[in-house]
């Protein structure tokens, strides 16, 4: 984003700040393509959880295995007309130089990597159901809107050359009771990382971004991204999550509504596991069964690596009790999940 040029700010502004215009471009796409684009087969992969869990690096390592289509940078700002602006656009298919991404986690990407992008989809077309001006709601979208999204997937599917699809997408979580029933074949992969550790992340990433151009706080907000920063509205799963996001309490109590919440849908549905992060991570057997789970080749693992644990903060010591509860009940049901022993 720094290195955008006036032009590009120009071309974003229009094409994710408008959603008439985003409508307009995405039904071209859909007149288009869609009779093209293949059957939508259903055994997808939704990698989904509250931020700096994990998602990402699970997302790339499925990503590697090039078994699937994927929204990527190059897509945008066209996100709703892949195929369109693979078209139009002159960088399509050229790969630019990688460089660290702006969170500063030694994570880099080019114009090639998958990345969070079909949250866009949501928001244009529902976003006022779900999108509060200081907080994200769970969100029940339609029979219809879901539709119109599994059309989406065929159509990046029809540019990528896939019949399977990964999405990496946060606010999946507000919504996934929904789309878990509606997609039965698919794969709901939940990480679930030691709560302290995730809470200092997201401690960390929120002053990172505090002072964040404005551009650049534009940008998160069209692409549904207020995890953290200047632009952060957290998850209200059932109450106001109360305390001071300048203090680690605060994200310690996001941590313990969204997986409790998680806890509570997962119950129900079949095709949803949660991943232990920490283990995924040191244990190969862990993206081994992984990759079984979801049906891809189980090769060794790319992207996956250990982390350091940094303690900075001293929190609340009732708080971290109840999350670390809920994180050791979700680590045990997800070893459990993919048929592996827990301890």
């Amino acid at each position: 984003m720094a290195d955008y040029s006036v032009a590009d700010q120009i071309l974003h502004r229009l094409a994710l700040g408008l959603p008439f215009l985003a409508e307009a471009v995405h039904d071209i796409e859909r007149a288009t393509f869609l009779k093209s684009a293949p059957r939508n087969e259903g055994n997808h992969v939704f990698v989904c959880g509250l931020a700096r869990s994990g998602t990402t690096i699970l997302m790339r390592e499925i990503y590697a295995t090039a078994q699937f289509g994927s929204l990527t940078y190059a897509d945008m700002p066209f996100v709703l007309a892949p195929n369109l602006w693979a078209k139009l656009s002159n960088n399509h298919g050229k790969q630019s130089q990688k460089s660290e991404r702006a969170h500063g986690d030694g994570i880099d990407v080019d114009n090639q990597s998958p990345e969070a992008l079909d949250e866009v989809y949501w928001r244009i077309f529902d976003g006022p159901t779900y999108v509060g001006t200081d907080a994200l709601m769970p969100h029940t979208p339609s029979k219809e809107l879901i539709a119109g999204y599994e059309d989406l997937i065929r159509l990046v599917l029809r540019k990528t050359g896939k019949t399977r699809y990964l999405s990496k997408n946060n606010n999946n979580i507000l919504r996934i009771g929904s789309l878990s029933a509606a997609m039965p074949e698919a794969h709901f992969l939940i990480p679930v990382r030691h709560p302290l550790d995730q809470a200092q992340s997201l401690w960390k990433q929120h002053r990172r971004f505090l002072d964040a151009p404005r551009f650049t706080q534009s940008y998160m907000t069209w692409l549904g991204h207020h995890e953290f920063g200047a632009t952060h509205r957290p998850f209200r799963f059932s109450s106001i999550i109360t305390g001071d996001p300048n203090g680690i309490d605060y994200w310690l109590r996001n941590w313990i509504s969204a997986y409790a919440a998680l806890a509570r849908v997962e119950e129900d549905a079949k095709n949803m596991v949660f991943v232990p992060f920490e283990d995924l991570n040191s244990k190969p057997a862990v993206w081994q069964a992984v990759a079984e789970r979801i049906a891809i080749r189980n090769g060794p693992a790319v992207e996956l690596r250990e982390i350091n644990h940094a303690t900075e903060s001293s929190p609340d010591p009732l708080l971290l009790a109840e999350a670390k509860s809920i994180y050791d009940n979700l680590r045990s049901r997800g070893l459990s999940s993919l048929g592996l022993m827990t301890g």
